[in-house]
């Protein structure tokens, strides 16, 4: 018995995809993923509250999945790189692009913004998980991080 408290749990990895690659979308410019998202939002709440997403990629881009990390109040929802990371690791994603929108409509980052999306980036490297985009999403349209070279 007290040997057997000693012997290190295993775990066991298994992958149960939905659909086939071929079957799923590719993403390989910010409208690509500003259309996934923008399905994924209850256009009610764009303008009310702000919300957080994480759309999953594979080795080829192609979409694994969309993930809604968190809702919060007018101006600010609470974001964990813990938990994108722990979704995207879970999902075998090797790229994430991230999504969040501005109920005020404003399409400028905050500095908070910027910020957590070059802390995103270190991360996603120690984790060999590319953060390919962090859009900003309002009812007029979209902000590309990536497009507008802020990193």
């Amino acid at each position: 018995m007290i040997q057997e408290t000693y012997q290190v749990a295993e775990i066991e990895i298994s992958y149960k995809p939905k659909f086939k690659a071929q079957q799923r979308p590719q993403v390989s410019q910010s409208e690509q993923a500003y259309n996934i998202f923008i399905q994924q939002w209850d256009k009610g709440r764009l303008e009310l509250l702000e919300e957080f997403k994480v759309l999953l990629l594979n080795t080829n881009h192609r979409v694994l999945g969309v993930a809604h990390l968190s809702k919060g109040g007018a101006s600010s929802t609470v974001v964990d790189p813990k938990m994108i990371f722990s979704i995207a690791l879970k999902a075998n994603a090797s790229a994430i692009i991230v999504a969040h929108n501005h109920p005020s409509g404003s399409l400028k980052p905050s500095c908070a913004d910027i910020n957590m999306t070059r802390k995103l980036k270190e991360g996603g490297k120690l984790l060999e998980i590319r953060v390919e985009d962090h859009l900003i999403i309002t009812s007029d349209g979209y902000y590309s991080f990536a497009d507008n070279g802020i990193s």
